[in-house]
């Protein structure tokens, strides 16, 4: 890795944890919905604008949205340690109340069984995050063994509401176990 590759990418993870997940611990002001003044940003990471909306601009898998004097992580965040609520979220994406093809969710081997008894929950973040089509690069778990095929008539059968955000991962709150309907090698 170039060290400018490096660079970029330590400053992805730390904008990612800022946004995502350390709003409070930095004193970073951001509303339920993930949104934090620019010039906060700005300010926390000693970058300038053009730099800041550079990195956005970079980010292979679109997890930064700036809107006006804002910007967020489009998904991903912490309940812990942010003012972000579910609600707010869910508000800010598109409701997908149509889909039919598959959904996919990455992880590890050893996840599968407690899966299949409890289902998939977000654990400490707001969704779980799902993928669109097989070999998307959003919405996958990095380093997955293992593919979830996830039923989106299953989830709507169990009046689970799924969104979609700016960058197009779909999200849900949980994803009940009859509702993983296969699991393949990733």
């Amino acid at each position: 890795m170039t060290p400018d590759a490096a660079k970029r990418k330590a400053l992805g993870r730390h904008l990612s944890w800022l946004l995502r997940h350390g709003a409070v611990e930095a004193g970073l002001e951001m509303d339920a919905a993930g949104w934090a003044p620019l010039d906060a940003v700005l300010r926390r990471t000693g970058l300038d604008r053009a730099a800041l909306l550079a990195e956005v601009a970079a980010d292979d898998k679109g997890r930064l949205e700036v809107a006006g004097d804002r910007i967020r992580c489009c998904q991903g965040h912490s309940l812990a340690g942010t003012p972000v609520r579910r609600e707010a979220l869910e508000a800010s994406w598109v409701r997908v109340d149509d889909r039919v093809d598959p959904l996919w969710h990455g992880t590890r081997r050893d996840a599968v069984a407690a899966i299949r008894r409890e289902g998939l929950r977000p654990m400490d973040r707001s969704h779980v995050h799902l993928a669109g089509a097989r070999d998307d690069r959003v919405g996958k778990r990095s380093g997955a063994q293992v593919l979830l095929c996830i039923d989106p008539e299953g989830l709507r059968a169990a009046r689970v509401q799924l969104f979609r955000s700016p960058n197009g991962v779909f999200l849900v709150r949980a994803v009940p176990p009859a509702c993983v309907i296969a699991v393949e090698r990733a």
